[in-house]
């Protein structure tokens, strides 16, 4: 063996894995895991686009409930056999939305559970590929909670991400048209502002609050690294007896993570109102138009549950689409601590063009002058110098 000098590793390497990649990139970097089950992809959103036709045509039906119970009814006849017509296709409907949901939780299930089990294999693998020295520089309480997180989020982001937001914009879309069509403009700008306002004080809080959630994951990693180095030493705190001094070390990554975690919710409730606020006022300028139409003549007590059903039905994705971009912006930070992982570059690996080792005869192993460090200020090798032939063992001995 020719005398070997450690090279240390690009100075450049840290910084280049710690930078966070954009959101896009990690998107990208997950989907070819996804798209390993593209039938099941597929299949599943159609499940999940059929579940919000149907929950945009239960409104319609429950209008046309109302204005067959009204009181001008032609027949006691008409009365009694045509809403029970209307009330049987109104639990069908609401049936079929529940369903197609169902379906899609069963056929989607494999894929994201795939997924996340190829990424933890090879983020797996990756850490094992790596030099002694990242694993001795790491704090392996910190590197395991974020793979635990990191796995977690496969899951959330998938499902958030692919199957939530996409068929919340068409039930938005269908119901915008239905009240431009079926009334005038008017209700379908209200409905398109107040959607308009809502997301965008939901995506600017929600950026503003992306900053104190990347604060508590921190602090949650330095707090359970600290617990789980100081318990893997457990030997060590004894003879010196530092158990106090550990628990303190302990209680004050806590506090830090307290008071983050204290922030983080105080900023969530501030998202909260503010969405409901939103969504409130929306509702009483359509209720009020509404109501006028009606004592106009120019719309029935039906089509004013209608506005008021569609307006309480598409609340539910308005409030569920702020809960997916944050989960989403979170989820996304913290598959992007686990791909960091996986950007870390093996510092000993063979060259694109290496060739098959041909050996002719017996091997020997020789050292000749070797150095060696995992880091620079603490020498392995010295100068070593010894030679192994065939078929014999040789041991290293030394007070180390």
């Amino acid at each position: 063996m020719r005398r070997y000098a450690h090279t240390p590793a690009p100075e450049n390497q840290a910084s280049t894995t710690e930078t966070r990649r954009s959101d896009r990139d990690t998107l990208a970097r997950l989907w070819p895991y996804l798209w390993a089950y593209k039938w099941r992809v597929v299949l599943a959103l159609a499940f999940m686009i059929g579940a919000k036709v149907a929950n945009v045509g239960v409104p319609l039906l429950l209008k046309s409930l109302v204005d067959k119970l009204a009181p001008n009814a032609s027949s006691a006849q008409a009365m009694l056999v045509v809403p029970v017509g209307l009330l049987v296709a109104y639990g069908l409907l609401r049936l079929s939305t529940s369903l197609f949901t169902e379906l899609r939780e069963l056929v989607f299930a494999k894929a994201t559970e795939g997924a996340a089990r190829s990424i933890s294999l090879q983020v797996f693998s990756h850490l094992h590929a790596l030099s002694l020295r990242f694993h001795l520089e790491r704090q392996t309480g910190g590197m395991t909670r974020d793979i635990e997180r990191g796995t977690r989020a496969v899951h959330s982001l998938i499902s958030y991400s692919l199957y939530s937001i996409v068929p919340t914009l068409i039930e938005v879309t269908l119901v915008l048209s239905l009240l431009a069509v079926k009334f005038d403009m008017v209700f379908a700008w209200i409905t398109l502002a107040a959607l308009v306002i809502y997301i965008a004080f939901t995506v600017s809080v929600t950026q503003w609050r992306t900053r104190f959630r990347r604060e508590m994951n921190e602090l949650d990693s330095k707090a359970h690294t600290r617990a789980i180095d100081s318990l893997l030493n457990y030997e060590t705190v004894k003879y010196f007896n530092n158990e106090a001094f550990e628990a303190r070390r302990y209680d004050e990554a806590l506090e830090r993570l307290r008071r983050a975690g204290v922030k983080s919710q105080q900023t969530l409730s501030l998202l909260n109102t503010g969405q409901q606020t939103i969504i409130a006022i929306g509702l009483i300028l359509m209720l009020w138009r509404a109501t006028g139409g009606v004592v106009e003549g120019r719309m029935t007590v039906g089509d004013l549950v209608m506005v008021n059903a569609f307006m309480i039905q598409l609340y539910i994705p308005l409030n569920f689409l702020g809960v997916i971009y944050r989960e989403i912006k979170q989820s996304l930070t913290d598959l992007d601590k686990m791909f960091t992982l996986m950007q870390r570059e093996r510092e000993v690996a063979d060259s694109s063009d290496a060739k098959p080792l041909l050996l002719k005869g017996p091997p020997s192993v020789r050292f000749d002058h070797v150095e060696f460090a995992y880091d620079p200020a603490r020498p392995i090798l010295h100068d070593v110098s010894f030679e192994i032939p065939a078929g014999q063992t040789v041991a290293v001995v030394g007070p180390s």
